[in-house]
């Protein structure tokens, strides 16, 4: 389908194409069998100015918006999920900076971000909070001019391998989930270190790693909006990056569509491919019908982000849960299509499938995000009465 792009944003997805064909394709199985992070392919991503997209221009950005974003995801899901979770993970930590920041926070650490020459993560899953975000467990107890940090994250994106983080941290216990501040802290600060290395089904070549606070100084200046935000900051971030992950859905669905393609024109059975068989054409045509009803909708609630829309929490929950729900399914059904060859690791499909897992669960369960979709029905409905 042609969803009218402007010249920039099929410049944007052409670039994004580029290097995931050429520099993430030929290495994306080596990447995942060692569990590491592309450091190379976040270089070339960073000279194609890939990390400004959405940062605005006077901070050294592009000046664009979520669609272009979801672009460039969607390009590098295609191609490898682990890879393109390192590039997306940077935008979900940053966004807490670029929606709440100072002038001068901007200022500080908008330019490096934009140019590649730092990244970012994003701070929020405890072992006891996760989608109950208001169990944050992490204190940020004021001292002076400064918080100090104690607890633990955990399962934290780019952990370890960012040098800024945007972390949310309880300060007031008593004021519940108002209560909580949003904190940038940088690597190196003392007290903050990182635990274990996560080992994971999927994403292998993203780090995934404990952030630990022990007494770690920050000064009160890197606090983010006003005290108590910390809670509403995130949540607004969430609105602002599910619309990429719902773009990881669409890439990875995408690429194990055209696998089984592929996979279905050679493979021949009772003298003929099978891509021949009534069986086979009907799960093909189901794959790409529910990939562009997901491409559709993702596009369509990006659009929507970027009109500025006060209101997006709905919407960014029906792209991201739609579009993961699809790559489940469809990367799923691709591997059927190829039988035991999509088992192996010969394939990229095996790999493909084990990937797509995550993002049915990251950034806020589908479950979750049926609630909050379900809620703003409710609420819709109470309106209209």
């Amino acid at each position: 389908m042609d969803y009218f792009l402007t010249e920039d944003q099929e410049m944007i997805r052409d670039t994004a194409r580029e290097i995931a064909q050429e520099r993430i394709v030929p290495v994306r199985a080596e990447l995942d069998e060692k569990e590491e992070f592309p450091t190379e392919i976040i270089k070339v991503l960073a000279q194609s100015d890939m990390f400004g997209l959405f940062i605005p221009e006077e901070y050294g950005g592009l000046g664009k918006g979520a669609l272009e974003l979801c672009l460039a995801v969607e390009e590098l899901s295609r191609a490898c999920l682990g890879v393109s979770t390192s590039y997306a993970a940077n935008a979900l930590g940053t966004y807490p900076i670029l929606l709440f920041g100072t002038e001068e926070q901007k200022k500080k650490y908008l330019p490096d971000i934009a140019s590649g020459k730092r990244l970012v993560a994003f701070g929020l899953t405890e072992a006891n909070a996760g989608s109950d975000a208001a169990g944050i467990q992490t204190t940020a107890t004021q001292s002076g001019t400064e918080y100090v940090l104690n607890g633990t994250k955990q399962w934290i994106t780019n952990g370890g391998e960012a040098e800024i983080y945007t972390v949310i941290a309880m300060a007031d216990r008593s004021r519940g989930a108002r209560g909580a501040n949003a904190v940038i802290v940088e690597k190196g600060t003392p007290g903050f270190t990182f635990g274990k290395k996560e080992k994971k089904m999927g994403i292998r070549a993203s780090a995934t790693c404990e952030l630990v606070f022990d007494n770690c100084r920050v000064p009160r200046q890197n606090v983010l909006g006003r005290d108590g935000m910390g809670f509403i900051i995130a949540m607004k971030t969430l609105d602002q990056s599910r619309t990429g992950v719902g773009a990881q859905g669409v890439g990875v669905a995408q690429g194990a569509f055209e696998e089984a393609c592929k996979f279905a024109r050679t493979r021949v059975q009772f003298e003929k491919p099978i891509i021949g068989f009534q069986a086979i054409q009907h799960m093909l045509a189901d794959m790409a019908i529910q990939i562009e009803a997901a491409r559709s909708l993702v596009y369509s609630v990006a659009r929507y982000v970027d009109s500025g829309a006060k209101d997006i929490t709905k919407a960014s929950a029906m792209a991201k849960t739609f579009a993961t729900d699809v790559a489940m399914k469809v990367t799923t059904d691709a591997l059927q299509v190829m039988g035991g060859s999509g088992y192996m690791r010969d394939y990229p499909l095996e790999k493909m499938m084990r990937d797509a897992k995550i993002l049915q669960i990251y950034e806020g369960t589908n479950q979750i995000q049926r609630n909050v979709i379900c809620q703003a029905l409710i609420k819709e409905l109470s309106r209209n009465k």
